[in-house]
């Protein structure tokens, strides 16, 4: 996990030093399991933040770099679980960390006050879940190949917008991790440089 920090510092370093027609963006995410994850842990995770750094190439058109953060939580009753062909009695607490690392195009119709807007992203997803038994645990992680479409608007005033969005990551199969995918409400500021 100490990698995955490093990584998201140094993005938002990097970001905030380039500064010509840009916006930045942070953002609180609802996250909602599909696939095989919400097959891992089903309820609605109310953990997550993203954070986003947009610079204009042309009058509509920006590109930019996403990090993000949704962690996914389920407690299940006592049963008899198996994992890797041993099966463990007790209560389970399962947690799936997603860390999406992402490189983004966006168009912005920015015509009016409010501004809808599509992006996609293309990168990369750290993936952590953590299978706990008491004081035993099993983790399982890597790192995905990720794909984002965004669809939202940005309620524009004097510096600051207000952003409303849908998100969905896919990230593909990696190692012993299936894919893993989830879709977001995001509400947030943006704050335009």
């Amino acid at each position: 996990m100490k990698k995955v920090l490093y990584i998201v510092l140094f993005a938002v370093i990097a970001s905030s030093a380039m500064a010509q027609q840009s916006f930045m963006s942070w953002q609180y995410s609802m996250g909602f399991a599909t696939g095989d994850l919400k097959s891992y842990t089903s309820p609605v995770s109310f953990r997550g933040v993203t954070y986003n750094y947009n610079k204009f190439v042309k009058d509509n058109v920006a590109v930019g770099l996403e990090i993000g953060w949704n962690v996914f939580y389920e407690k299940k009753p006592f049963d008899t679980y198996n994992y890797k062909n041993f099966d463990y009695s007790g209560k389970q607490w399962r947690y799936s960390n997603n860390v999406p690392l992402l490189f983004t195009v966006g168009y912005y119709d920015m015509s009016n006050e409010i501004t809808p807007f599509v992006n996609v992203g293309i990168g990369t997803m750290y993936s952590e879940r953590r299978t706990s038994f008491g004081q035993y645990y099993f983790i399982q992680d890597g790192w995905h190949f990720e794909l984002k479409p965004e669809l939202g608007v940005m309620y524009n005033t004097e510096g600051a917008s207000l952003a409303i969005s849908g998100k969905y990551y896919y990230g593909f199969k990696t190692g012993d991790l299936p894919a893993e995918g989830y879709f977001t409400i995001n509400v947030g500021f943006v704050i335009k440089r």
